[in-house]
């Protein structure tokens, strides 16, 4: 499948419509692939009579991780083509536009190598270690990939809210055209 390079896809329609529709629709992805890992998380226990701690574990981690990175992919694939799709437009459609590129400037993502290295993240690392710590060993990695999903959520959440703002400004607009 080929990937889209922006949002735009009527060239005769509300070119910022289309661009939110569009990034609503790939905050919505974000969110549904969080929480697919969290849902297949949540019922790893369900395997834990036949499964080893140490065997089901490192697949709950190894789950976290996946939706994580895939979110963290589709975040990076949003600010892309929002600001792909903002070079083609004029001024006062990019200042309706501001606040969803303003999230990405804010709360700028790390590539997927720098989130996963532990001495890039010391808060996130010592954390995991504490949670081993108290917990078991085995878990420490679950913490670390837990705070990367959590780091995820946060993000789409903030990204969320600011289309949320955009679309109710938009609405506001028309009614008084």
């Amino acid at each position: 499948m080929a990937q889209e390079k922006d949002y735009l896809k009527d060239p005769f329609g509300n070119a910022v419509s289309d661009i939110v529709k569009g990034i609503d629709r790939d905050v919505e992805r974000g969110e549904d692939v969080l929480m697919l890992g969290l849902g297949i998380v949540m019922l790893s226990s369900t395997f834990a009579p036949v499964a080893p701690p140490t065997v089901l574990l490192p697949l709950v981690a190894l789950t976290f991780a996946v939706s994580a990175g895939f979110a963290r992919i589709n975040y990076h694939n949003m600010e892309r083509k929002l600001l792909q799709s903002m070079a083609q437009l004029d001024g006062h459609d990019k200042i309706i536009l501001h606040p969803i590129a303003a999230v990405f400037a804010e709360y700028p993502m790390h590539s997927l190598a720098e989130s996963f290295n532990p001495l890039k993240n010391l808060k996130r690392t010592w954390k995991s270690a504490l949670g081993g710590i108290l917990i078991n060993p085995l878990w420490m990695p679950i913490f670390y990939v837990m705070g990367m999903q959590i780091n995820e959520e946060k993000n789409l959440g903030v990204l969320n809210r600011a289309i949320i703002g955009v679309e109710q400004k938009m609405a506001s607009l028309s009614s008084v055209v």
